[in-house]
């Protein structure tokens, strides 16, 4: 009964946290684009002229003190505004005061984040034991974070911000750094560590070289490289990269066939290398070894 209870308290601590966190980055999400607007504006560089008019108050002040704000209207949200979810559906997904359509994303994400930190509990493959699995646990959680930013960037603007890529980076090489300081053989877990990020980003930077950009962003070969020090494991990046491109034969093959996507569409690779990665943490042990188990 206790063990029920302290589970069931976890698990409504996850959801809750999720949530909130989900809300931050979705707030997050639109202050980055509207910076990256300001500063192609000052680099004189081609942007969006009604969106960059649209998210500039976004850039007024420091991100610290800045207060959510409908982005039509102005309107500062007071904290009844901004319980996750409940607002949003309370308010039938409206401002309160304009009364114009908010839209889905910002729910999306923090159910999608929500999502993320139950799962990662209920299927993280390492037992909980000891302080510095904890603490990797804990980086994994907030990598899904500044993840779930990169994944909604990606899909609607097919850019992959520095600051959050390089935020997930640092993030990994602290995730790296527990997982050597756990393993009785520190240049074997290096030497692993250094393979799966030839895999998850040698191989996006060798693409990125041949065809001088046109094929694949710089940006994926840093999410790679992030991704790659999260995993700390050879065998689970090349799963991650496989899942990665199976799920994106199974999203993009019926898009062209449907007509929905051409040959010469851009397809964002980041969000399917996101999936890709969590599959291999959450899944990849097991998969590895009943691919071995069928082949010996």
């Amino acid at each position: 009964m206790i063990v029920l209870m302290e589970n069931a308290i976890i698990y409504l601590a996850l959801i809750l946290t999720g949530l909130c966190l989900g809300s931050f980055a979705g707030a997050m999400v639109w202050r980055l684009r509207a910076r990256q607007l300001a500063t192609d504006k000052a680099d004189h560089e081609e942007y969006d002229k009604d969106e960059y008019k649209r998210l500039k108050k976004l850039t007024t002040g420091k991100t610290i003190n800045d207060r959510s704000r409908c982005l039509h209207c102005s309107y500062e949200l007071r904290w009844y505004d901004l319980i996750p979810l409940v607002s949003w559906v309370s308010l039938k997904g409206k401002c309160r005061q304009c009364h114009t359509p908010i839209g889905y994303l910002e729910p999306l994400i923090e159910l999608g984040t929500m999502l993320f930190f139950v799962l990662s509990y209920m299927f993280w493959p390492y037992p909980l034991d000891t302080t510095l699995e904890t603490v990797r646990f804990i980086i994994w959680l907030i990598a899904g974070v500044g993840l779930a930013m990169l994944f909604t960037y990606d899909i609607k603007w097919f850019l992959l911000p520095d600051k959050v890529n390089l935020t997930v980076i640092g993030l990994g090489i602290v995730s790296a750094t527990v997982v050597v300081l756990q393993s009785p053989d520190w240049l074997g877990t290096i030497l692993t560590i250094t393979v799966g990020a030839v895999i998850l980003s040698g191989l996006y930077l060798v693409l990125y070289v041949i065809s001088r950009g046109r094929w694949i962003g710089f940006g994926d070969i840093k999410l790679g490289l992030g991704l790659a020090l999260l995993l700390a494991d050879w065998r689970l990046a090349f799963v991650a990269l496989f899942a990665a491109n199976l799920i994106g034969c199974l999203i993009v093959i019926p898009a062209m066939v449907s007509g929905k996507l051409q040959r010469d569409s851009h397809v964002p690779f980041g969000p399917l290398l996101i999936l890709g990665f969590v599959v291999a943490q959450l899944a990849g042990a097991y998969l590895v070894e009943t691919f071995l188990g069928t082949m010996f």
